[in-house]
């Protein structure tokens, strides 16, 4: 029975990574083969349908994007996420884009994933262990750690490919500054209105702006703020 749960589980990942391919939203091989590898299944809370094209709910005043806009940003960073690349994920929640960034920059690439919530980090290990990622979780080459993700994470920076999965009012200078010149993130702005902003580091180190779409994703803020009324 396990058995059949498991390949209705790939089956129905197969079939939302078909509906973004239909819809215009995955555009290259490399992301829906990413998608397709990773079993979103796995990262969604129990009692959630993973496979809606919707956010969730994951616990901590906390949510998983919805699979248009992880397949979004994976299509935005795709050229900055090549094999050997240095990959950040702030706010990386369940840990489902984190698994995808290492699967993208394999083994001899480097996928971070910060988020302040351990209880968070502590799952999100669980899930990606799970998942199609864990042989690069147990070498190595991804890793998720509790900090407070406005400050990145320093020791490995710089990053080619710097995604950021909540609000902030601005854009965090020591994201900027982590990313390695010729690199991308992608970071929502804003407050109560958000767009999704593109900012791309020049080789002389100039910054580029651009917003792609309006978002609404919960806020960038301090642990603290996150769990109050939670």
């Amino acid at each position: 029975m396990e058995h059949y749960g498991t390949s209705a589980s790939v089956d129905k990942n197969k079939a939302m990574v078909e509906y973004l391919q239909q819809y215009g939203i995955i555009r290259s091989k490399k992301v829906a083969e990413v998608m397709e590898a990773v079993d979103r299944g796995l990262f969604v809370p129990g009692g959630s349908p993973p496979y809606v094209d919707s956010p969730m709910q994951i616990g901590y005043n906390a949510t998983i994007s919805a699979p248009h806009m992880h397949a979004t940003c994976l299509e935005l960073l795709k050229e900055h996420l090549q094999p050997g690349m240095h990959a950040l994920d702030v706010g990386s929640g369940t840990g489902y884009l984190t698994a995808c960034f290492a699967m993208m920059v394999g083994p001899q690439g480097r996928a971070v994933g910060v988020e302040h919530i351990p209880e968070l980090v502590a799952s999100s290990i669980e899930n990606i262990k799970k998942s199609a990622a864990a042989l690069l979780l147990n070498e190595g080459s991804l890793s998720v750690h509790v900090t407070d993700g406005r400050s990145g994470w320093p020791d490995l920076a710089p990053y080619d490919a710097i995604h950021v999965g909540a609000a902030a009012p601005e854009i965090p200078q020591p994201l900027i500054e982590q990313l390695k010149p010729g690199g991308r993130m992608v970071i929502p702005v804003g407050t109560v209105f958000q767009d999704l902003k593109v900012v791309d580091k020049k080789l002389d180190g100039s910054v580029n702006i651009r917003s792609e779409t309006s978002v609404r994703y919960v806020p960038l803020t301090s642990r603290a703020a996150q769990l109050r009324n939670y």
